[in-house]
């Protein structure tokens, strides 16, 4: 496994809707270790395939529950709202409130191609969308209803 450099805003990769997984090969479990990987060190609490510089959708996201590895992710189900802090490893330094769906219900292939389905609240849910957007090109930037300073007074 290696940690990988996070690319950052103003690379195009990130504004580029992410190619679905055809076939999972080992080249897919090497680059869902990776991710893993790149966001424990980062830290983070999810990662996107296009944030280390691959154009697949596969996420990875961990809020302290244990690790989620979704290939090919969608939102089948999204309830509610809910107005949330988020950042993101991408764009280090910002912050802001964004809004968001209270509960989802996220379905996707796990790296044996068994499909998974995860019903999400809280920051489990806000963390799934999030990493979901990057795959489709979407920042959390796009998304902010209010700009959060950071603990040196920055926006």
């Amino acid at each position: 496994m290696a940690v990988f450099k996070i690319i950052t805003f103003g690379d195009p990769i990130l504004r580029e809707k992410a190619e679905p997984v055809r076939k999972i090969t080992p080249h897919i479990h090497k680059l869902l270790d990776n991710m893993a990987e790149t966001m424990y060190a980062a830290p983070g609490v999810g990662l996107a395939a296009p944030q280390i510089g691959v154009s697949k959708r596969v996420i990875v996201v961990d809020v302290g529950e244990g690790l989620v590895e979704l290939i090919n992710p969608e939102i089948v189900v999204a309830e509610g709202q809910e107005i949330g802090i988020e950042g993101c490893l991408s764009i280090p330094g910002v912050q802001g409130e964004v809004l968001r769906a209270a509960r989802v219900v996220v379905k996707g292939l796990d790296r044996h191609g068994q499909m998974k389905e995860y019903k999400a609240q809280g920051l489990f849910a806000r963390a799934l969308q999030h990493e979901i957007d990057h795959l489709d090109g979407i920042l959390f930037i796009d998304k902010v209803i209010r700009w959060v300073e950071d603990t040196q007074g920055r926006r």
